[in-house]
């Protein structure tokens, strides 16, 4: 009966899908998927914000946090536990770093997201953060919300193009979501996951972020997520220390990404899964231990530092015997600074599931405050606002880990409402980003892609490279030859193939050399010399090699140093596979490039 029902709902499909291309253009349809998907992204986004919520609600809400509290050593460990196992033995697949797997699909995957996406990370992020990881939850929800769109644009047959689009939707629909900031949502996918805007993307984005924002505006009201009320008019006379507050934060970025990038090494170099959990547990629970306010995503503490209260910011703390000191303050909010990077990446590298959109934004304002408090401290005119430059700090920390200035920008200021203070936060995310920039040239999600040669790109020439892959450009029609073979049992090869170069190989395969069909022109037609010359006197050396696995920007720019056309292909032990073409890559690369541009 299931298999009768089964087959009808696919006959009914298949009618539906012929209908909607006689009917429906995909321009159209196109549309109506992308609401389709920020209505489920935003629903999603909501569901995770109350699994959180709920969860850290029910742990902390009879905590004492008058003194140091054993609890916050135990409960992120528990957490990223049972997150662990739960991948492990359930989802049986690698969830993390949502964002750089957004953009693998991209370039290696033709924008394909398994289903399961669409739910596990939105599960194992709410348990990892509700138990006091030191992550945030936009990282899952973004890679939810591509999975989302992926799936959605699959389940009717869309090409990549469109697949590309959706994921893109789903991205922009879950910041939008979850901050309820739809000009950031777009702006993420445009800077972060590098989606072209044109004529036909903007709309989709837009349509997608606007629902997203809508649903959660339903659940959640319509305030901005931290409400920021300026007390303190911002003059032109600080703008000074507004630049020197980006290059803060950019050197805090740089810091942040290096030591992340430099942690998740080490992770992955201990292996054994419950090594890292052993290593990765006792790292963070000592730092949310000795510094409480790393529990979670710390958003307490940002809307306290927005509020401009530092009251009980130290409570429970190492540091909250001294919390009248002044010295306290600065040592509490370095070390926050500082320790907050470790907190999160051992939260990933123990096996919890999260991302470095909250952290971000975390270091930043206590970055902020820091610098504002300081140079207050050294007497100096005017006095700068705490709040002021911890919200500045959100914005240029942001900017410079993401390489996304007009996103920090903008997220910053639907996040907090704080439109009054555009100026200065565009001051400290482009100098943010501009000082980051010289020392770093790819955002802390970019920078595993980029090394690999997977990155796509805004530059079309690029992309399209990033999308060609090796083996649709490899040609094996080409005859090969032995070094102890004669001349006359080569002209009986040369004449049983169409082309003009002969790969030699030994017994075992390995590439020796080739012969080029100009090079014994003049000696083929001479019956003399077939028993007297043999391969190994004739042959020659390629150029270059092209080893299998070589991204093709790098195979294009080894053509340009040779100036060859044609360069055989080898393994990584030096055994033959084929021949790649320089007129076989422009076909392949102007075939790409048209279905990449497709409107």
């Amino acid at each position: 009966m299931e298999n009768i029902f089964t087959k009808k709902y696919k006959e009914l499909f298949m009618r539906f899908l012929l209908w909607r291309e006689s009917h429906i253009s995909i321009r159209t349809f196109t549309l109506i998927m992308s609401f389709a998907v920020g209505l489920f992204t935003g629903l999603t986004a909501v569901i995770l914000k109350w699994l959180i919520h709920g969860i850290q609600h029910l742990l902390t809400s009879h905590m004492m946090n008058e003194g140091l509290n054993g609890l916050y050593f135990v409960y992120p460990i528990v957490g990223v536990f049972l997150v662990g196992l739960f991948v492990r033995y359930v989802v049986k697949d690698d969830i993390s770093h949502g964002v750089t797997r957004i953009l693998q699909a991209f370039s290696q995957r033709k924008s394909r997201v398994k289903p399961h996406n669409m739910y596990t990370s939105v599960l194992a992020s709410s348990v990892t953060i509700g138990f006091g990881g030191s992550v945030g939850a936009e990282a899952p929800i973004v890679y939810t919300g591509a999975a989302i769109g992926s799936n959605v644009g699959r389940l009717f047959r869309m090409p990549p193009n469109v697949l590309m689009l959706m994921m893109g939707c789903g991205a922009a629909s879950a910041i939008a979501g979850i901050f309820k900031a739809p000009i950031a949502g777009i702006l993420f996918t445009i800077e972060v996951l590098m989606v072209d805007l044109t004529a036909t993307s903007v709309l989709p984005l837009l349509i997608s972020s606007i629902t997203a924002v809508t649903v959660s505006y339903l659940y959640h009201g319509t305030d901005a997520e931290f409400m920021f009320e300026q007390t303190e008019i911002f003059s032109i006379e600080r703008i000074p220390y507004v630049i020197l507050l980006g290059i803060f934060c950019g050197f805090v970025s740089l810091y942040f990404t290096r030591v992340m990038y430099w942690i998740e090494g080490k992770f992955a170099r201990l292996g054994n899964p419950w090594r890292k959990f052993g290593f990765g547990s006792i790292l963070l629970g000592l730092c949310i231990f000795l510094l409480p306010p790393l529990y979670g995503e710390g958003y307490d503490s940002i809307l306290k530092l927005l509020a401009g209260n530092t009251d009980g910011l130290m409570r429970g703390s190492f540091l909250y015997a001294w919390s009248d000191e002044v010295w306290a303050m600065i040592v509490f909010t370095a070390m926050i600074v500082l320790t907050k990077i470790f907190a999160t990446a051992a939260t990933n590298g123990a096996g919890g599931v999260g991302g470095t959109f909250a952290p971000s934004l975390y270091v930043g304002c206590f970055a902020g405050f820091l610098f504002a408090y300081t140079t207050n401290l050294l007497d100096f005119t005017p006095e700068l606002s705490n709040k002021n430059f911890a919200l500045m700090g959100m914005a240029g920390v942001m900017s410079g880990v993401m390489h996304a200035p007009l996103m920090g920008i903008f997220l910053t200021v639907e996040l907090t409402g704080s439109y009054a203070l555009f100026l200065p936060l565009m001051i400290t995310s482009t100098v943010a980003y501009a000082t980051i920039r010289i020392f770093e040239k790819h955002s802390i999600y970019t920078m595993r892609l980029a090394k690999k040669g997977e990155l796509l790109t805004h530059g079309k020439d690029k992309a399209v490279l990033t999308l060609l892959k090796m083996d649709s450009v490899i040609e094996k029609d080409f005859l090969e030859v032995h070094p102890e073979m004669s001349l006359g049992d080569m002209v009986k090869v040369i004449s049983k193939s169409h082309r003009n170069i002969f790969p030699v190989t030994d017994t075992n395969c390995r590439l020796l050399g080739i012969v080029l069909l100009d090079d014994i022109r003049n000696i083929m037609f001479r019956p003399e010399l077939y028993d007297r010359m043999y391969v190994n006197k004739f042959m020659s050396m390629p150029m270059a090699r092209i080893v299998i696995g070589m991204n093709m920007e790098t195979v294009m720019k080894t053509f340009d140093d040779t100036n060859a056309w044609n360069l055989p292909v080898v393994d990584e032990d030096g055994k033959y596979v084929g021949f790649v073409s320089k007129s076989k890559i422009f076909n392949s690369y102007r075939r790409v490039l048209v279905h990449y541009s497709q409107d």
